[in-house]
């Protein structure tokens, strides 16, 4: 089923990214600046890390690099997409050396210290709720797998407004998520729902 969820994943962000471009609306979310504050919950996980590696799971075209550059971040990063419109749009926009690669596929080829995914976890495509658990479960564990130091991930919150959710999207408890790193990841887990958005995001340190 992982196959399938891949698939229509891969044709929803490039249909989005032919749309409009290389931007927020491209990767599907609502403006800039809601892009930019959540790219800036993930800073903490390398805040006092900078020359740290970086693997962004489902990358797009990658605009966390830039953001990671901004804040004085020195080590390689890694994009991975399973969209191959966003891949190009990624070497196109940032080129390749020896401080960033950009990978196609839904596996990484490399850990890293720190992995992260943003928005890789809401928009189901018709997947059903237990196919897309197990799809949640997958990037939760491949993530674990490639930060050696840490990881970490945002998912829309069960804790919204339900006149706001969308039958398409995926919403996910905080806390159960919370528990649910804690009891697999060790206690060095933090759960961030105070920046303003219908959402969450996971950070997960290693013991």
């Amino acid at each position: 089923m992982s196959n399938a969820i891949h698939a229509a994943v891969a044709a929803y962000y490039d249909a989005a990214l032919a749309e409009h471009g290389p931007t927020a609306r491209g990767v599907d979310w609502k403006d800039d600046a809601s892009h930019l504050l959540r790219h800036a919950q993930f800073l903490r996980l390398v805040a006092d890390d900078p020359d740290a590696s970086v693997l962004d799971l489902g990358c797009g075209y990658g605009d966390f690099l830039g953001v990671l550059r901004a804040a004085g971040h020195r080590g390689r990063y890694v994009g991975c997409d399973v969209a191959p419109g966003m891949v190009a749009a990624a070497r196109a926009l940032h080129g390749e050396g020896p401080d960033r690669a950009w990978h196609l596929g839904a596996t990484p080829l490399e850990a890293c210290d720190y992995a992260i995914a943003s928005g890789i976890l809401n928009v189901r495509r018709g997947a059903d709720a237990a196919a897309w658990a197990a799809y949640v479960e997958s990037v939760i564990a491949t993530l674990a797998a490639h930060g050696r130091k840490g990881f970490g991930f945002n998912m829309l919150s069960l804790s919204s407004d339900p006149a706001r959710r969308r039958a398409d999207l995926h919403y996910a408890s905080p806390a159960a998520t919370l528990q649910q790193c804690l009891d697999r990841f060790g206690r060095h887990a933090a759960l961030l729902q105070d920046y303003g958005l219908w959402e969450f995001t996971m950070l997960v340190r290693r013991d």
